[in-house]
């Protein structure tokens, strides 16, 4: 905490008036202050960093000296505040104002940023998110029939692209709430609900809240079409287009797109004229997935994941360069519905993880090289990049060769044509176009000074700078000289114990290895400047001098080549179309050797799947492991396999123990589909895949309580959108069902649920539950397989019995739970375990005694026995009414009437109700 910059204020009172002036914000906006070197916030958005960066409200200090009237503030060093960027935006989803001084006491906003608009902050954050900012708008038109209309519009504000897409919903929105998934969004424009009213903007409030989503109301009056023609024909690259084109017909998509361009303030900067372009995008031609899927196969990171392989992303993330990370990111939640792509990819993969030569290549000494070339291009588009940033491009550039011959040497025929196709011919195509650039740099600028971290035009270009280059040469010689001499005068090698360096704030300076420094300590020519872990800084009044003038003539040197480097700058911009195109193909190239990577390096390597097409051919799954369970310390995964075939096991119920490994199969399961149809290798022996075009899961709602829903009504929620969303070519998962409500009302939903799917929609299904009576469905679906996780008891003749989780799936029914097991595991009471055990029994015992038989008749025993039970109680009725009978010969009489009617006796249902 000594580090956090002191609060200082020119006009503490001047400064709090015009603060509490300010117009009143939203809960989600912070405001922070731009303060030079150190930024500061104040009230309760000092609080809120206080307790979220900070973790305590000790760093609170006051401005102005009375409580009354001053003001809480807190600082943050540049460091700090960058941290606080990524937590705020990405975690919390939060809005930031950057506030600027224009002189005088006055402070304007210099800077906005929100989780899907993160340009004006992009410098701060470095570039380092998991995926792109994707940023959408939703306009819905519902009528009084189920079909709702919604239009979109989605951006990557630094990609320069729009994509719009208009489709039919059903009243859960499950399209919508897929598509958000698909683009990974990270923010969402709606309407304002003025009447708090309005049903179906509650409806998308919540689905976009449940992925985690932040929100932004803006004012209907954002959502007209009016002027959108006339917006578009000064973004998109070709104006006369925007009429003709089929994507300006869709009204509500368009409506969206007004909204987005509005908010993104696209129309305020010039650089942005002609440079967007305009894509309708598909919501079918990827697998679509809701949030409870993308939490169930455990995707994306958690706040709370520890380790990197807890998740798919962290598991399968091997990439080398940031856009490759950003594009992994895109894959996971949009995998590929067209069977030539898949395996178009998985061949790729092969190629990469049969060559571990070419693999390794690719990762170690080209890929990780290769900078962020997107961003660099945005830097180039809005006028904001350096000579610098044009040397970057050029040393991706010249790794280009280097490449191609390392793709040139596959000579497998059968990778060969994949990667020339995919890689090879496209990479050969840029390295032509981006020759002329790299010629251009060679030439202009001076490539031997980028070894000392100076970006300068060589000087031959200029008289001029021929003659300043030539006095700072005098000047390094005069520096080399006061080294020498220093080295002599101290008794230290040159370059192995004192060194010359440039220091980023002292400039040109000497350095003694901290073991050494004791030599200057006495020696008053000699002056330390700093101490760092490589060493102690130091100078000299000579050296001094030198550099004062080094600096100088530096200056001189950069004022002087600004207009070459402008040049040299704008030529390199005009490549920008090109550097997309090769960032786009060399992500495309880390994401693949990313999987060959993990495909080779799991615990057992992955496998190639066979693929099916659509609505085709079975899944087949021998010795299948969860992807990220196997990789977690000390765990050894026992492996299963898994059989869904058409019309014979098409619906799997397991049962088993708590723990058992119920929800881990049936998850590896969706996990390994997910993985198959993004091209990736799988975790198995063998494995042969249909393609889903949905996973829809339902495996527990841990956060709903929060956000005033019950467990049990967000379990119904969830089920009642893979029952309208699922078709026959899904893949569902249940993790349990109906805990939340009564075991009868659970079970008869559990039933009638699994009777839906089974007879209605008829698709792949796994159902994880503790309802033991539902494996009563196979009796009568030949579609239903029971499976059970297997559990080793020994009794040992002991009060106490040995439980062993064998974690193996095996066919048939367990008909047992083993919940008091689990309490014992994590060690109860023993009275309250044999308290639980007694009441089990008590229960087990009333059960059998009431409801065990009633699976035992069928419904015309029920409907004979009671006819003629009705028949005896009616004959015993007139035998005994009005003859002041005693209670004892009413009993007679019964019995006597009971054993005389011999249908009755031998009637099954009559028997279990006897036995009461």
């Amino acid at each position: 905490m000594s580090s956090r910059p002191e609060l200082k204020v020119d006009d503490e009172g001047g400064f709090i008036k015009f603060f509490k002036s300010l117009p009143v914000k939203d809960d989600d906006t912070v405001r922070i202050f731009d303060r030079g070197d150190w930024y500061a916030a104040h009230g309760d958005d000092a609080s809120f960093i206080a307790r979220t960066v900070y973790k305590t409200t000790s760093v609170l200090r006051q401005l102005g000296k009375n409580d009354s009237t001053g003001l809480p503030s807190v600082t943050m060093t540049i460091t700090v505040y960058r941290n606080f960027l990524r937590e705020v935006l990405f975690r919390l989803g939060k809005r930031i104002e950057v506030w600027g001084s224009i002189g005088r006491g006055n402070w304007k906003v210099t800077k906005q940023a929100s989780p899907g608009n993160l340009q004006d902050v992009e410098e701060e954050l470095g570039g380092q998110f998991d995926g792109a900012p994707i940023i959408l708008a939703v306009k819905v038109s519902a009528k009084a029939s189920e079909a709702r209309n919604v239009g979109v519009c989605f951006a990557d504000a630094s990609v320069r692209e729009l994509g719009v897409s208009e489709f039919l919903d059903n009243d859960l929105y499950s399209n919508f709430e897929s598509l958000l998934i698909q683009l990974g969004v990270k923010e969402c424009l709606i309407q304002t609900d003025k009447s708090l009213k309005d049903p179906e903007l509650a409806k998308l409030r919540t689905i976009i809240d449940s992925c985690g989503i932040a929100i932004s109301e803006r004012p209907n009056g954002e959502f007209g079409t009016k002027d959108i023609d006339q917006d578009l024909s000064r973004i998109l690259k070709d104006e006369t287009a925007t009429s003709t084109l089929p994507q300006t017909d869709l009204k509500l998509a368009m409506g969206s797109a007004a909204a987005l361009i509005k908010y993104l303030g696209v129309l305020h900067d010039p650089s942005n004229f002609g440079q967007y372009q305009l894509y309708q995008h598909d919501l079918s031609q990827f697998m679509k997935l809701d949030a409870s899927a993308l939490k169930a196969l455990n995707l994306m990171p958690g706040p709370r994941d520890g380790a990197k392989t807890m998740s798919l992303y962290g598991l399968l993330n091997h990439c080398k360069t940031p856009v490759g990370s950003r594009l992994l990111s895109q894959w996971l939640k949009q995998p590929l519905m067209n069977l030539d792509e898949i395996n178009k990819r998985q061949q790729l993969v092969e190629a990469f993880v049969e060559d571990t030569e070419l693999r390794q290549i690719m990762q170690e000494e080209h890929l990780r090289n290769i900078p962020d070339l997107y961003r660099l291009s945005k830097r180039f588009q809005k006028k904001q990049a350096t000579l610098e940033n044009t040397v970057t491009v050029y040393q991706a550039v010249t790794r280009l060769p280097s490449i191609l011959m390392s793709l040139e040497t596959v000579m497998d025929e059968k990778y060969k044509d994949s990667l020339e196709a995919t890689y090879t011919s496209r990479l050969r195509e840029l390295d032509g176009s981006l020759s002329k650039l790299a010629e251009m740099v060679e030439t202009t600028v001076d490539l031997d000074a980028v070894d000392n971290h100076e970006y300068k035009i060589k000087p031959e270009f200029d008289d001029s700078l021929r003659i300043i280059t030539k006095n700072i040469e005098k000047l390094r010689y005069e520096m080399d000289t006061e080294h020498r001499a220093a080295s002599k005068d101290l008794g230290q090698e040159i370059d192995k114990k004192l060194f010359l360096e440039h220091h980023k704030v002292y400039g040109w300076c000497m350095r003694l290895t901290r073991t050494e420094a004791g030599c200057i300590r006495n020696k008053s020519h000699y002056q330390e400047c700093q101490t760092q872990k490589n060493g102690v800084y130091f100078t000299t009044k000579k050296l001094q001098s030198i550099r004062r003038e080094w600096d100088q003539l530096s200056e001189n040197y950069n004022r002087t080549q600004k207009s070459l480097v402008d040049e040299v700058v704008s030529v390199a911009a005009s490549y920008c179309p090109v550097i997309e195109q090769l960032a786009g193909i060399l992500a495309h190239l880390d994401v693949i050797v990313s999987f060959a990577h993990c495909s080779v390096h799991a615990p057992t390597s992955y496998v190639r799947p066979k693929m099916h097409p659509r609505g085709e051919g079975d899944t087949i799954l021998k010795e299948a492991r969860h992807p990220c369970m196997e990789m977690q310390d000390d765990i050894q995964f026992i492996t299963n396999d898994v059989n869904l075939r058409r019309k014979s096991s098409e619906f799997l119920l397991i049962t088993g123990p708590n723990m058992g490994g119920k929800s881990t199969y049936i998850r590896q399961i969706g996990v390994i589909a997910l993985m198959a149809q993004i091209g990736c290798f799988v975790p198995c022996a063998e494995a042969e895949l249909t393609i889903f075009d949905c996973i829809l899961a339902r495996v527990g709602a841990s956060d709903s309580q929060l956000k005033g829903v019950s467990t049990f009504m967000a379990e119904m929620l969830e089920t009642a959108n893979i029952l309208k969303s699922a078709t026959s070519e899904s893949l569902i998962i249940i993790d349990e069902l109906g805990r939340g409500t009564s075991t009868y009302d659970g079970f008869g939903l559990a039933w009638a649920i699994s009777e839906h799917i089974i007879r209605e929609i008829g698709c792949f299904s796994m159902f994880a539950t503790h309802f033991h009576e539902l494996t009563a469905l196979a009796e009568t679906y030949p579609q239903v397989k029971n499976l059970h996780v297997v559990a080793h008891i020994d009794d040992n003749g002991k009060a106490k019995r040995e439980v062993t989780l064998l974690y193996k799936v095996e066919e048939g029914i367990c008909d047992q739970s083993f919940g008091i097991h689990v309490a014992e595991l994590v060690r109860f009471p023993e009275k309250v375990v044999n308290m639980a055990k007694r009441k089990a029994d008590e229960l087990e015992d009333f059960t059998s005694k009431h409801e065990g038989q009633a699976v035992k008749y069928e419904k015309k025993d029920v409907e004979e026995g009671s006819a003629l039970l009705k028949g005896v109680l009616n004959r015993w009725k007139e035998e005994c009414e009005g003859k002041g009978l005693s209670k004892e010969e009413m009993v007679g009489k019964m019995r006597e009437l009971v054993g005389a009617d011999e249908n009755l006796l031998n009637n099954p249902f009559f028997q279990s109700v006897k036995a009461l």
